[in-house]
Order: C-alpha cells, then sequence, then structure tokens
C-alpha cells in the first residue's frame, strides 16, 4: 500500500543512496590529487657555497622536471645547522616544505646543544637518504706538512699554536676525535657554513680546515689548498691523489661518514611522503645527477623513509656516545 509512511521510507533510502554515491565518488578523486599542486620549499640550514648548498642546487632543476613545479632553495644558516631544522621541524606537515638534513643537525647537535629548538626523532618524519660522503683534511700552503704523520708531529712541537676550521658539529667532533687519538692540542675555529670556512683557509686565518668534499675539491684541484688525509677506509674517487687515514696507519679516523637526506616534519601524511620520496630517488638515480654529485667527491644513497629512519635512530645512538665521551658541549 502506497501510504505516507511508506514514501517517506523510500525517500530516506534514496538519500542515503545519494550520499554514499557522492562520497565513494569523492574519495579517489581526493585520493587521485596529484603532488605537488604548488612550488616546494627546500630549506638548506647553510649559507651557500657549502656540500649541503651544492647538493641542493644539483638537485633543484630535476626535482622541479620531475614535479612539474619550482623547487624552492631556502638557506637558512646559523647555529651549526640549528637555526635552518628548527624552522624545517615547526613547518606546517603538508609536504611542502622538506629540510635538508645531515647528520650533524640530526645526531649530533642534539647531544651537544641544551636546546637545538627541534628533537630530531620526535619532530622529522624521514623522506630519503641523500649522499654519504667521508670528510677531508685540508691544509693552506702555508702549512709545512704534507702528510698525517708529518701534521700530528708539527702540531706536537706547537702546542695550541695550529688552528682547525669547521662549519658544522660533524667536522668539529672529528677534529676533537683527531686530538685526542692522536695527542695533539689543535685550536677549533667554527664558522657558519662551509663557504665562510673555505674563504677563512684560503686567506690564511686557519691552517687547517676539515670539511665535506663539496666545499674543497675545486680548491684542491687547483693547488690553492692541500689536501692532507680523507678520513676514510679508502680514497675517494674525486681526490684519487689523497691517502686515506686507514692507508696512513690511523684506523681510528677511518670511519667518520657524513650523510645528507630529506625529511619532513612529523604528521606529514604517508602518501606525500611516499611521492617526494619517489621525486628524490629518481632525481638521484638519474645518470646525470649522479655524475654531478661523484665529481664533487659524494655518493648519492638515496632509500626508502624506513632505510632512513633508521639510519639517523642507529647514528643518533652512536653521536650521543661520542659527544658524552668526548666531552663536547656548545652551552
Amino acid at each position: 500500500m502506497d501510504s505516507p509512511e511508506n514514501r517517506r521510507r523510500i525517500m530516506k533510502n534514496l538519500i542515503r543512496s545519494f550520499v554514499l554515491c557522492l562520497a565513494i565518488t569523492a574519495v579517489p578523486s581526493y585520493a587521485a590529487a596529484p603532488f605537488p599542486e604548488r612550488p616546494v620549499r627546500l630549506i638548506v640550514p647553510f649559507p651557500p657555497g657549502g656540500g649541503t648548498d651544492t647538493l641542493a642546487r644539483i638537485l633543484n632543476k630535476k626535482l622541479s622536471e620531475i614535479w612539474g613545479q619550482p623547487v624552492v632553495i631556502d638557506n637558512r644558516g646559523g647555529a651549526q645547522g640549528n637555526l635552518g631544522t628548527a624552522i624545517g621541524a615547526k613547518a606546517r606537515p603538508d609536504g611542502y616544505t622538506v629540510t635538508l638534513v645531515i647528520h650533524g643537525t640530526l645526531t649530533i647537535n642534539p647531544h651537544m646543544y641544551s636546546d637545538p629548538g627541534y628533537n630530531p626523532i620526535k619532530d622529522f618524519a624521514a623522506v630519503s637518504g641523500g649522499t654519504e660522503n667521508w670528510y677531508v683534511l685540508v691544509a693552506n700552503p702555508s702549512v709545512p706538512a704534507k702528510t698525517l704523520k708529518e701534521l700530528i708531529d708539527l702540531a706536537k712541537s706547537k702546542p695550541g699554536v695550529l688552528t682547525f676550521g669547521t662549519s658544522a658539529s660533524g667536522p668539529q667532533l672529528v677534529g676533537e676525535l683527531f686530538k685526542l687519538t692522536t695527542g695533539t692540542n689543535l685550536v677549533h675555529v667554527p664558522y657558519t657554513g662551509a663557504g665562510p670556512a673555505v674563504i677563512a683557509l684560503l686567506a690564511s686565518d686557519v691552517g687547517l680546515l676539515i670539511s665535506s668534499p663539496p666545499a674543497i675539491v675545486p680548491h684542491v684541484k687547483t693547488g690553492k689548498v692541500r689536501a692532507i688525509a680523507v678520513f676514510s677506509k679508502e680514497r675517494n674517487e674525486a681526490l684519487p691523489d689523497v691517502p686515506s687515514a686507514l692507508e696512513q696507519g690511523y684506523p681510528e679516523l677511518s670511519d667518520v661518514p657524513e650523510w645528507y637526506g630529506f625529511a619532513v616534519p612529523t604528521g606529514t601524511p604517508e602518501a606525500i611522503i611516499n611521492a617526494l620520496n619517489a621525486g628524490f630517488v629518481a632525481a638521484l638515480k638519474d645518470p646525470a645527477v649522479q655524475k654531478s654529485i661523484r665529481v664533487l667527491g659524494m655518493t648519492p644513497s638515496p632509500s626508502t623513509p624506513q632505510e632512513f629512519a633508521k639510519q639517523i635512530r642507529f647514528d643518533y645512538e652512536r653521536w650521543g656516545k661520542i659527544v658524552k665521551a668526548a666531552g663536547v658541549k656548545v652551552d
């Protein structure tokens, strides 16, 4: 019987079915929305001229091609990378702000500073590894030492006289490890970035510099500075004539790698993290990009978000123990 009650029941079911259809059709539309839809900001927590900035600019063009959107490099140097990294940690978790992170900012600074402005484990979600490289010890030509042994002998004959510059906590800690291992007394001079540190070395404001390869390889090749050792087990292909620390008889100084990678604020949706990861991995695997990176002494190391997160946690624990043993505190 076509009663008013039956008509109401039929109308209610029709409305319910209509709403359900809208919901079903809306979900795939939302999920399929392209990312990114606007420019992506890449925070580099150091001034121009260093390894982080160089890597960002190598990747910039390729990422823009892959995503079809500009990638804007935002250099925010200060406090050994803490300033820019803290800005990245506090950004909106929507994937449009990515921070170039290094092992110093995420695994060393938190142990050296009472409050770096961020918690590397809680505030960041890993996106992908970027590169691996090993530090290089270089000298101004005025320093009369060509090998580690000659440098150590010189430093012991002039305690507290030789100076070494660094641009971040990673190379600073390597310098402290060098002093502990060799029983030498060198004076540390910190700089805000690799660019200013290299300028200081060229101007003889410091005698030595511990740096990632990109900042100093060009100056070594032109003869403006002298490379004494690579703190690794093997030689760097960008500096084939420079012996490793292991070759020179110092195994304690042969396993201090540095890595660069990419992270976003915690809370960024997993789908967006995966989209970012796909872009960075594709860029880092591009043959032209790889060639540009390797020429500067770095090794491309793209990874999954999970692999990079594991690396961060491992090195956070490892370097925490080293900082404590060395007794190095900035504040």
